[in-house]
C-alpha cells in the first residue's frame, strides 16, 4: 500500500481563520497548538485556548496538601445493609469540594507569539492578516503557515522535536529586515478560569502576583527562564538566530530581531528543569523522522475506489484520527478528553474514557503507544487500594476523574461510575495478545488480579435468585441515572463477566492460584434486563426509550464493544433499531456513534454500521483539523477519534470468532472497496 499517498490526500489546509480548528504539533508527551500565524499570536480569534501543554506540567493552587479527599463531604448510601460514603456534592464544605475538583490541574506552559507592526508603527490586529494558506503535513508533523501583513508576505514553519519538549520556528519575511516583526513569550497565572460546566478551562492572564518569571541566564542568542508558582516550578529555554531579548512585562519577554535579512529562527524548550534544546533544522528533521516512522509502522487502510460517496470522508477521519490520537493519547498518562490541546475538566483524565482513547492502538499494530500509559496503573495501585478499602471493598477500585497522581475527586457523577473498572484488564489483555510473554503477564499481574478482587467484592449475591447484581448504588455509563436508583445495567453486567474471565485466564497462564470467587461471580451474573423485546438501560428503568432516551445508549455496548455472552442477539437487534429510531442524538457523545457501529457490525447489519459511523449529527462532526466537535467550548473530544479507529478496525478485520471474514462490518454489495494491512481482530 502507498501509505504516504493515503496520508497525503488528507493533509488539512485552511485559507481563512477558523475559530474551531487550530492545528497542533507534538510528540505524545508535549503539544503546541497554533493559530493561523503558525504560533499563538491572536488567541482571541479562537473559541478555545491555544495550549502549550505537557504530561509533566501540573499545578496545585496554594500547595499540594491544602486539602485531601478526607476533607470532602461524603454522602452515605445504603449498600445492601451497610452505608458506603461517596464525595458527591459540595455540601457544607464547598471550598474543599471545588479545590479537590480543580487540583492538580494541567498548566498552560506559555504563549509563544509573533507581534506584527504596521507601517504606522502600531501593533497589527488579526484583521491585518490576509492571503492565508496554512497546511499541516501529517507525514512529517510540520505546520506551514503563509499569509501577508499589509501586503508583505510571511512564511512560518512550526515543528515539535520528536523526543524533547521543544518547539522550533522558522520565520521568513521582509518584515524582519524592516523591524516590523517580533517574537514574544508570555506566561499566564497558574490558576484556571472555569467559564461553565464542561466547557474549556481558560488560563488566567490577570493575576501577575500569583507567579514568578525570572531570567536566570542570558547569553548571546540564548536565555533560560525559571517559572514558579506556589510549590511548583519549571524552566523554559529560548534560543534564537539573531536579535536581542527584552523584558516587556512582568511575565513577558520579547525577541527583537536585529538582522537586516529576512530570516529568523528560534526554539523554545520546556522541562521541569534544565530544558534541552536543538537547532531548528534538527527539530524539523526529528519531527520528520518520528512521524514517518509512525505512518510506516502498524496498520493502514485505504477506501479509494469505493462507490459510496461517504468513503473519502471516512478515510479523512481515519487518517486524521490516527495522527491526533498518537499525538494526544499516546503518552505516559491516560489523557484528558481534549488531549494536550487545552484543558477540559481542569486537564484531568476520565478513566472510563481511557479505553476509548487507547484501545485502538493494539488493533492498529501500535501497542507501544498503549503500553506507555498502562504502566501508570501500577503507579497508582496504592491509591486504588485505599479507595476500595475506604468503602469496605477488597482489591483495587479505579477512580474516575483524576490528575497525574490518580487521586479521585468529588463529583456528582464520577464516583458512582464503575465501568472504568475492567478497562485496565481488557487493555492489559490486548497488550498480551500483541506480546504473549510471561514478562507481559508479570508486568500487569497486580493490575488484573486486584481489579478482579474488587469486582467480586462489589457484586452482591441475590440469594433468592442465585445471581450476582451490580448496584445500587451505581451510575451506569449512561450518566443520566441516579446513584441510588440504578441496578444491573446490561453493559456493566457483561463487562464484569469479561473482566473476571480475563483474570482467570491470566492466573492460568501464570500457573497461579485462581481466586474461586472470580469464576463464581463470572458464571452467575444477573441477566441483562429487558422488556417488550428490547434491553433496558438498567433493571429499574422502565422508561428507557421514552424518558431516558438521551446521553449514551450504553446498553448497546454489551454486544459490540463486548462479545455479548449474556446477550440475546435478536433482542439486541431490536434494541439497536429502537435506539436509532427514538434516541435524542444531540444529547449523545462522540464515542456513541462508533459504539453503535460496532454493535451493528456484530449483528451483521453492515449498512447500519456505516450509517452510525457517519451519522449526520452535531457530536459526530469532525472538524478540518480532525477533532471530534461536541459543542461550544468542547471542540476536541478524542474518545470519538479513538472510538472511530476501533470501530473501523473491527469492521475491516473482524473480531474473535469471525477473524477470517473479509471486511465483515462493511456492506458486501460492492459499494465499499476497503483495502488494509496490519490490522488485528477485536477481542
Amino acid at each position: 500500500m502507498d501509505r504516504k499517498q493515503i496520508v497525503k490526500r488528507h493533509h488539512p489546509e485552511l485559507n481563512k481563520w477558523d475559530p474551531l480548528s487550530p492545528f497542533s504539533v507534538g510528540n505524545t508527551e508535549f503539544a503546541f497548538t497554533a493559530d493561523i500565524t503558525g504560533l499563538q499570536s491572536f488567541p482571541e480569534q479562537y473559541e478555545v485556548p491555544l495550549g502549550t501543554q505537557s504530561n509533566w506540567g501540573w499545578h496545585y493552587t496554594g500547595g499540594r496538601d491544602r486539602f485531601t479527599e478526607k476533607d470532602a463531604e461524603h454522602q452515605m448510601f445504603d449498600t445492601y445493609g451497610r452505608l458506603v460514603g461517596y464525595p458527591m456534592k459540595s455540601g457544607s464544605k464547598p471550598e474543599a469540594y471545588h479545590w479537590l475538583r480543580q487540583n492538580p490541574h494541567r498548566l498552560q506552559l506559555g504563549r509563544i507569539s509573533l507581534r506584527f507592526l504596521l507601517e504606522s508603527g502600531e501593533e497589527a490586529s488579526a484583521d491585518a492578516i490576509n492571503n492565508i494558506h496554512q497546511r499541516l503535513n501529517l507525514w512529517s508533523g510540520i505546520l506551514t503557515s503563509e499569509y501577508s501583513v499589509q501586503g508583505v508576505p510571511v512564511r512560518v514553519t512550526t515543528a515539535c522535536h520528536g523526543a524533547i519538549d521543544t518547539v522550533g520556528v522558522r520565520v521568513e519575511s521582509p518584515l524582519i529586515g524592516e523591524g516590523r516583526l517580533q517574537a514574544f513569550i508570555r506566561f499566564p497565572a497558574p490558576d484556571m478560569v472555569h467559564t461553565a460546566w464542561a466547557k474549556a478551562v481558560y488560563p488566567d492572564w490577570d493575576h501577575d502576583d500569583r507567579h514568578r518569571t525570572e531570567l536566570r541566564k542570558l547569553e548571546a542568542r540564548r536565555a533560560r527562564l525559571e517559572r514558579s508558582m506556589d510549590e511548583d516550578r519549571y524552566e523554559v529555554g529560548w534560543e534564537w538566530s539573531s536579535g536581542r531579548l527584552e523584558r516587556t512585562g512582568a511575565h513577558e519577554f520579547t525577541l527583537v530581531p536585529e538582522s537586516q535579512g529576512e530570516l529568523l529562527e528560534f526554539s523554545v524548550s520546556f522541562a521541569p528543569e534544565s530544558p534541552q534544546s536543538a537547532p531548528v533544522h534538527e527539530i524539523i528533521e526529528s519531527s520528520e523522522r518520528r512521524w514517518e516512522a509512525f505512518w510506516m509502522s502498524g496498520a493502514a487502510i485505504d477506501f479509494a475506489g469505493s462507490r459510496d460517496p461517504r468513503a473519502f470522508e471516512l478515510e479523512r477521519r481515519v487518517v486524521l484520527s490516527q495522527f491526533l490520537c498518537a499525538m494526544h493519547s499516546g503518552g505516559s498518562l491516560p489523557p484528558q478528553e481534549t488531549g494536550l490541546m487545552y484543558n477540559s475538566w481542569f486537564g484531568k483524565a476520565h478513566l472510563e474514557m481511557h479505553w476509548w482513547h487507547a484501545a485502538h492502538f493494539p488493533l492498529w499494530g501500535r501497542e507501544a503507544y498503549l503500553l506507555k500509559s498502562m504502566n501508570w496503573y501500577r503507579d497508582i495501585l496504592p491509591v486504588a487500594r485505599e479507595l476500595a478499602a475506604s468503602q469496605g471493598y477488597e482489591g483495587a477500585r479505579w477512580p474516575k476523574m483524576v490528575g497525574f497522581d490518580g487521586k479521585p475527586c468529588p463529583s456528582p457523577v464520577a464516583n458512582g461510575l464503575i465501568w472504568q473498572q475492567p478497562h485496565p484488564m481488557v487493555l492489559a489483555e490486548m497488550c498480551y495478545q500483541a506480546n504473549p510473554t510471561r514478562e507481559t503477564l508479570e508486568q500487569f499481574r497486580d493490575i488484573v488480579f486486584e481489579a478482579a478482587d474488587f469486582m467480586v467484592s462489589y457484586a452482591h449475591l441475590d440469594e433468592d435468585k442465585g445471581v450476582y447484581d451490580l448496584g445500587p448504588p451505581l451510575i451506569p455509563a449512561q450518566e443520566c441515572h441516579p446513584l441510588q436508583g440504578s441496578k444491573n445495567p446490561p453493559y456493566e453486567l457483561e463487562y464484569w463477566k469479561q473482566g473476571l474471565e480475563i483474570a482467570i485466564r491470566w492466573a492460568e497462564r501464570l500457573q497461579a492460584t485462581v481466586n474461586p470467587r472470580w469464576a463464581e461471580v463470572a458464571l452467575s451474573m444477573a441477566a441483562p434486563p429487558q422488556a417488550d423485546g428490547v434491553y433496558l438501560a438498567h433493571e429499574l428503568c422502565t422508561d428507557t426509550f421514552t424518558g431516558k432516551n438521551r446521553d449514551h445508549p450504553s446498553m448497546l455496548g454489551a454486544l459490540g464493544i463486548l462479545p455479548g455472552t449474556l446477550i440475546d442477539p435478536e433482542v439486541m437487534r431490536n434494541t439497536l433499531l429502537k435506539v436509532k429510531e427514538v434516541w435524542m442524538w444531540d444529547s449523545a457523545w462522540g464515542w456513541d456513534f462508533p459504539m453503535c457501529a460496532m454493535t451493528a457490525a456484530r449483528l451483521g447489519e453492515t449498512e447500519l454500521a456505516v450509517d452510525f459511523l457517519l451519522m449526520d449529527a452535531t457530536k459526530n462532526t469532525y472538524l478540518t483539523n480532525g477533532h471530534n466537535y461536541q459543542r461550544p467550548g468542547l471542540t476536541a473530544y478524542l474518545p470519538g477519534n479513538g472510538g472511530l479507529l476501533t470501530a473501523v478496525a473491527m469492521m475491516a478485520c473482524g473480531w474473535k470468532g469471525n477473524e477470517t471474514a473479509h471486511n465483515p462490518g462493511f456492506p458486501q454489495d460492492g459499494s465499499w472497496n476497503v483495502k488494509w494491512e496490519g490490522l488485528k481482530p477485536w477481542l
